[in-house]
């Protein structure tokens, strides 16, 4: 029997063997494409080349690509680890062909590679075509249907919808009709029972499809219409854990060897053994499933966080951490242990994973922990909330109190259902529908782009000209319109440019185009598929003329100075703390440089001073900029280029040189590094568990900081009589200010003691009750409320105190009672805040001790009245 391993590279071979470029899979987390925040498919890496923003170097591709998916067809994550073949981390085998060969060779081989080299039983197999669409003017795809029938009988080949059999990237651009291979693998007698044709695309657990075959022939544009495309692509995408699973006689993916040597782990730890109970099950599933994603995201520099990609990973970490917690009795970290065997299993094809044991496992451990006590906040505030829900004679939750927990606390709707099960009640699952959809409908509403077709007014592709000009001669290629947040932009698209595109974590160029006749402003330049997109707020009058295009020379050399610095800061931080540091994002903008890195402790400010005399170091010895612009990969590495994990690089590379900093960069530098002028470390911080972050700025912006410290220092002189010793003078004056402090304390005391002993002395009894009313001004709130507990454990039954007072113009209202007194049914929360609104206020607390405050001081004395009111005193 095949291993995983060995299927894997046996479809590399196979299509190898047909002329196809093996690549290797690019990141599973998307950087630099604001329209996708995974790799969801093996087409991702391949945009660029599929819209004809970018040549093909290789006509002939395959890959086995990692991707994530959590949304769309059968991708629900809370349905993960319910059935047995859906995931969300998975792996994509594919083979691509960008305009050379189509559905004959596509689908032979397709058939050559199952059939003959994999031994798959052709009786178990089923293809589906695209059944046509009338309303759309498209036939039935017979050409497909024709090649199948040299391979498989007419009942075996089956006609799908649109939904099924129509690939589409989105709701513009390249599409066409696809061919799904399906696969029977139920037992003998179930077939004959059932023929297999009846249960394709019926959600059957094992009829599933295993290969599709995408062939790309149009384009849909913004108003639905099809065109066909200029050349044709193939596409097609395998999914590995279904294909192992079959090859391995296994009726579920968990039961191969690419799930099952950390199910064995997992149970291990639980005390449990996979497939003795559903529920445990279940939650093995997840946790299994999850921790791959987990990992590989952060493996490509995804971080869990609250925000965007980073957010999907913690909910996805969050969602095992729970089913661990409710199902395995898993209440202390636990994951984060499961690294090991995952890289004993994928480590050999996915060598990133060894690279980074250390930082997967300490991420995760922190996220763990940090989500168990997330949990038991959670279930306190539940409690609370049942509690009061049964004061109030129901057993129903409302929506808005469950979707609380859920948003705002983590806390998942099925753990809130489970524990209301378990105490009788339920949830009003209704309230919580409407709440996330009004959530849903903000997010889509903030979110929300309209985007009009691309105007093309030539044909041609962007050459970046900025590296070496920052004005250009150039002209319109095309352009289009979008409408975000009722505004009306445009992005165009130019034939030579010196913009440089927001990237590599360098936010985009801005600037002018200006002919003759106008100026048009470029507010940013962001890339698109690898396309460099120019935003401005209006299109030219002539978009035909020839136009300057101009970049902000001051904003460039700004952030090329940043960038730079942070080249010489990275090389400075591996000579200072270690070889262990990789860097994991950055920030690079005119006014300032963000620098996350890999350290599992705190920088220490001697270390830090230590790191900044390095670069500045550097930076005076003026060391001019070595470029290597567009040069072999293995080229780059025998320099010792320095390669970011979670980076794509293609075959040719640009490697940016300061001496002995070298590294991959396709970022703006400075011509020598004098240019930076000099850099201040502003803060060093904590991002994650095992990622620090440094926040530095460079140039006029450190000279500023200096005239604003020596204008702060000048300030504080004068105002201790320019002291020679300014540290001295301070230190004298808070010496002096906290003996003051002292004494005006001991003098407090001695004032409550006295004030106390009036009040007791003022004690009326009215009806067996202890009644002190006190109301007076200028008195703090905090020394009403030392005399009030010093008053209840002097007079410990039938005490009623009530104060009225006014503070700094602001009204307070003091209620104190005895045990006894609140055991008689009177609750102090509910008299200050019925008795607050004479003073335009509110407020509670507990049954025998409440405060309140408010905004009128005048009705102060009446708010005490009504209190003594509201007790019948």
């Amino acid at each position: 029997m095949l291993t995983a391993n060995e299927i894997r590279d046996s479809f590399k071979s196979f299509f190898a063997s047909k002329g196809h470029v093996i690549v290797p899979s690019a990141p599973m987390v998307i950087k630099d494409d604001p329209t996708l925040m995974f790799t969801n498919a093996g087409m991702n890496q391949f945009k660029d080349i599929i819209l004809g923003n970018h040549p093909a170097k290789n006509k002939r591709v395959a890959d086995s690509q990692k991707c994530l998916r959590v949304s769309g067809k059968h991708n629900d994550l809370e349905e993960v680890g319910h059935d047995t073949y859906h995931h969300t981390m998975f792996e994509m085998l594919g083979n691509w062909s960008f305009g050379d060969y189509f559905k004959k060779e596509a689908i032979s081989w397709a058939w050559e590679y199952l059939v003959d080299v994999l031994k798959i039983n052709p009786e178990n197999l089923y293809a589906t075509v695209f059944e046509g669409s009338p309303e759309e003017g498209l036939e039935r795809d017979n050409e497909a249907a024709s090649y199948w029938e040299q391979f498989l009988p007419k009942d075996h080949i089956l006609n799908g919808n649109k939904h099924d059999n129509f690939w589409e990237m989105g709701d513009t651009g390249p599409c066409g009709p696809c061919s799904e291979i399906h696969i029977d693998s139920r037992s003998e007698e179930e077939k004959a029972k059932v023929p297999g044709r009846e249960l394709v695309n019926k959600d059957h657990p094992q009829v599933i499809e295993i290969w599709n075959l995408v062939f790309m022939q149009y384009n849909r544009k913004a108003d639905g219409s099809l065109e066909p495309l200029p050349a044709k692509v193939i596409d097609t995408g395998m999914g590995f854990e279904r294909l192992v699973r079959t090859l391995q006689g296994k009726t579920s993916n968990y039961d191969t060897d690419i799930f099952q040597p950390i199910l064995k782990v997992i149970g291990d730890m639980a005390g449990k053994k996979y497939g003795t109970d559903e529920k445990s099950d279940i939650a093995m599933r997840v946790v299994a499933d999850h921790i791959r994603t987990i990992a590989f995201s952060i493996t490509d520099g995804q971080l869990p966080s609250n925000a965007k990609a980073g957010y999907v990973i913690r909910r996805i970490l969050r969602r095992a951490v729970r089913y661990g917690y409710t199902f395995l009795g898993q209440k202390q970290a636990f994951m984060y242990k499961l690294i090991p065997v995952l890289i004993d299993n994928m480590g050999e094809a996915y060598p990133e994973l060894k690279a980074q044991k250390d930082l997967i496992m300490k991420v995760i451990k922190e996220e763990e922990e940090a989500f168990l006590r997330t949990l038991e906040t959670g279930i306190r505030l539940l409690d609370k909330t049942m509690a009061e829900t049964k004061a109030a004679g129901k057993t129903e939750i409302s929506g808005k109190d469950a979707f609380t927990l859920y948003d705002t606390f983590g806390f998942p709707l099925d753990l809130t259902e489970l524990i209301l099960r378990e105490n009788g009640m339920t949830a009003d699952l209704k309230e919580f529908d409407a709440e996330m959809q009004q959530q849903k409908q903000r997010a889509r509403n903030a979110a929300a782009v309209e985007t009009g077709d691309w105007i093309t007014l030539k044909e041609g592709t962007t050459e970046f000209v900025g590296y070496d000009y920052t004005e250009y001669e150039t002209s319109i290629l095309r352009y289009r319109q979008i409408k975000q947040k009722n505004q009306t932009f445009y992005q165009i698209v130019l034939d030579k440019t010196p913009f440089y595109a927001e990237s590599g974590g360098q936010v985009g160029d801005t600037g002018v185009l200006v002919n003759e006749f106008e100026t048009i402003e470029v507010i940013d330049t962001k890339k698109e598929n690898n396309l460099p997109i120019h935003l401005t707020k209006k299109l030219p009058e002539h978009l035909d003329a020839p136009m300057m295009a101009c970049v902000d020379t001051d904003k460039r050399a700004a952030c090329a100075a940043n960038h730079s610095c942070t080249h010489l800061l990275d090389e400075a931080l591996r000579t200072v703390l270690g070889d262990h540091v990789e860097q994991k994002g950055s920030l690079v903008t005119p006014d300032s440089l963000r620098f996350d890195f890999s350290h599992f402790q705190k920088v220490t400010d001697e270390q830090l001073r230590q790191v900044e005399h390095l670069v500045n170091a550097k930076i005076r010895a003026n060391i001019p900029l070595k470029e290597y612009r567009n040069i072999p990969i293995e080229e780059a590495k025998e320099l010792g280029a320095i390669a970011l994990f979670g980076e794509k690089y293609g075959d040719h590379v640009r490697v940016i040189q300061f001496g002995s900093s070298i590294e991959f960069c396709g970022g703006t530098h400075v011509a020598a590094t004098g240019n930076i002028g000099m850099v201040k470390i502003l803060s060093e911080s904590s991002v994650a568990a095992g990622v620090r972050r440094i926040e530095a700025v460079t140039g006029a912006k450190v000279e500023e900081m200096i005239d604003s410290f020596q204008d702060t220092m000048r300030d504080l002189k004068s105002l201790f009589n320019n002291a020679p010793d300014l540290a001295g003078a301070i230190r004298k004056y808070i010496e002096e200010n906290a003996g003051l402090k002292k004494q005006i304390e001991e003098y407090m005391k001695e004032k409550e003691a006295q004030l106390k002993e009036r009040l007791l002395q003022s004690m009326k009894e009215v009806n067996g009750v202890k009644v002190i009313k006190f109301c007076a001004t200028m008195t703090p709130p905090e020394t009403v409320k030392n005399i009030a507990f010093q008053l209840r454990g002097e007079v410990t039954e039938n005490l009623f105190f009530v104060a009225g007072t006014v503070f700094g113009g602001r009204p307070t209202l003091t209620v104190m009672l005895s045990d006894n007194l609140v055991a008689g049914g009177l609750k102090a929360g509910a008299l200050v805040k019925e008795a607050a609104k004479l003073m335009l206020g509110g407020g509670g607390g507990q049954p025998h001790f409440a405060t309140a405050g408010g905004k009128n001081p005048d009705g102060v004395s009446a708010a005490v009245d009504k209190v003594l009111e509201l007790a019948g005193i």
